[in-house]
């Protein structure tokens, strides 16, 4: 096991750089998520790590030894990718052992580290099968295997999950999980979906245009996010985001009427544009005048979204109980305690604190 250090990692595409002097700390034995909209660099960063993609500059460690020129084979990693690359001609033991066999190790040592694999895994039952005769979660299960057995240093995930349907995602969101507590390997994963990311991770690198937005834990980055792109990437349902005004001291939003908000931060000069974040979950609704009216319900079960439109532009989600009864198209006001609010520059969108 190693931990991995980013130092000013740079990637360009002839005149165009897309990862732009990122440093990170990655600690042995962590489960880092790199999450980010499409196009925002994660997969680029990791087949950098990977040696799949040529560092432009900076450099890039792997424990103490400085990969940013090795070959990827000699790197010490290995990576799960999005599609499972398994021989359709190989049973899942042949597949799982594979790499091995082409690097000269022995039979016996083959079998024992393929046996292990396949019982961190489940596949003990499966090992004599073709992926042919098995389910998306049992190939991917397959691929993380072949993974295991060589033993690196470094696992790598390039949106493992993303071609399962949702019940075998959680399904396969859990027994990744399970597999990072039993070989508590240093783990990077991939993906654009922020519920994985929060389920997942122990540290959260959150990327924006190839720069770090901000790095912490899921819960951290919940609770305290930095600025109002990782406060709505981060959270689902997002986080709502009202238009406000200062004026004499507190802050004015059209869509709550007459109420104005007495922030807790320091706010901007007068008149100052600023943006009020709500997550839906400390949010709630009563009948009465109001620029909003309930929209849509979705029920959930024990919970109820709620969708409030001001007949323009703006969209609020309330997160209610199923089983009140508001008929949609009623007129309501949103009801909030103002120290769960959050507060962002409308010009910068930084958090005002």
């Amino acid at each position: 096991m190693s931990g991995v250090t980013l130092e000013k990692a740079v990637k360009k595409y002839g005149e165009v750089q897309v990862i732009h002097g990122l440093d990170l700390e990655i600690a042995e034995g962590e489960f880092c998520v790199f999450v980010g909209p499409s196009g925002c660099g994660k997969s680029t960063l990791l087949r950098m790590i990977a040696g799949l993609e040529e560092t432009s500059g900076g450099k890039i460690h792997i424990g103490a030894r400085d990969v940013t020129r090795v070959d990827p084979s000699d790197r010490g990693v290995a990576m799960v990718f999005q599609t499972y690359a398994l021989y359709p001609h190989m049973t899942v033991e042949e597949n799982m052992g594979f790499g091995l066999r082409m690097t000269g190790h022995p039979k016996a040592e083959i079998r024992e580290k393929v046996s292990e694999a396949a019982r961190i895994l489940k596949l003990e039952d499966y090992l004599k099968r073709k992926p042919k005769a098995l389910s998306g979660g049992q190939r991917q299960r397959v691929a993380i295997g072949r993974a295991i057995v060589r033993g690196p240093e470094v696992f790598l995930f390039d949106e493992p999950l993303s071609n399962l349907d949702a019940e075998l995602r959680v399904d396969m969101r859990v027994e990744i999980a399970r597999l990072h507590k039993e070989i508590g390997a240093t783990m990077i994963y991939v993906t654009h979906d922020q519920v994985e990311a929060m389920t997942l991770a122990d540290k959260i690198v959150v990327l924006r245009a190839g720069h770090i937005e901000q790095v912490g834990s899921p819960m951290h980055l919940y609770n305290d996010p930095d600025n109002r792109f990782v406060a709505g990437f981060i959270g689902s349902p997002s986080m709502n985001f009202l238009e406000g005004t200062v004026s004499g001291g507190k802050v004015h939003c059209p869509l709550l009427g007459e109420t104005a908000i007495d922030a807790h931060v320091a706010l901007p000069s007068e008149g100052s544009r600023v943006l009020v974040g709500l997550r839906p979950q400390v949010l709630s609704v009563e009948e009465g005048p109001s620029p909003l009216k309930l929209d849509i319900r979705e029920r959930l079960g024990g919970v109820a979204y709620d969708y409030l439109v001001d007949g323009k532009d703006a969209r609020i989600v309330v997160e209610t109980r199923a089983d009140e009864e508001i008929p949609e198209g009623t007129e309501v006001r949103l009801v909030f305690d103002p120290a769960d609010a959050m507060f962002f520059d409308g010009e910068t969108e930084a958090r005002l604190r």
